[in-house]
């Protein structure tokens, strides 16, 4: 097993990167919120609180802007591109959220995109909370 990367001489300390050289990089993830099928239907009808995809993705996107900020330890990049899709699963009734950012920095992007997909799917389930309370995210 690794040792952790964060802990230097038993304190924890944010990683040096300086000595590394800028390369292009790319992370993806992804993750799902379970609904119930009549609330499925209403997202894809857009008859809840407007389109709540749509609000969901650039609230995506500002989050992953902002991981730095919320995560303790982690870089402030230099983002090039934030993409975030969405499909809808009528069959096992879920949202997947996914989540692809780029860049060419020193480290990667893995906590921006698994950050973008958290806050789109936090966003869904803000704005349909008042239909349905049981809503899951998982998967991630």
């Amino acid at each position: 097993m690794k040792k952790p990367t964060h802990i230097k001489n038993g304190k924890v300390s944010m990683v040096d990167v300086s000595s590394k050289t800028p390369t292009e990089r790319y992370a993806m993830a992804s993750g799902r919120i379970y609904m119930k099928r009549e609330t499925l239907e209403k997202v894809k009808k857009g008859t809840v609180k407007g389109e709540v995809l749509g609000i969901a993705r650039i609230a995506g996107i500002m989050g992953a802007k902002k991981t730095s900020g919320l995560v303790p330890l982690c870089h402030p990049l230099q983002i090039q591109n934030i993409n975030i899709d969405f499909s809808l699963n009528e069959d096992e009734s879920y949202v997947e959220a996914t989540c692809k950012v780029n860049g060419v920095e020193r480290t990667g992007f893995e906590m921006e995109a698994i950050t973008g997909v958290m806050i789109s799917l936090l966003t869904i389930y803000d704005m349909l909370k008042s239909v349905e309370k049981g809503m899951v995210i998982g998967d991630i």
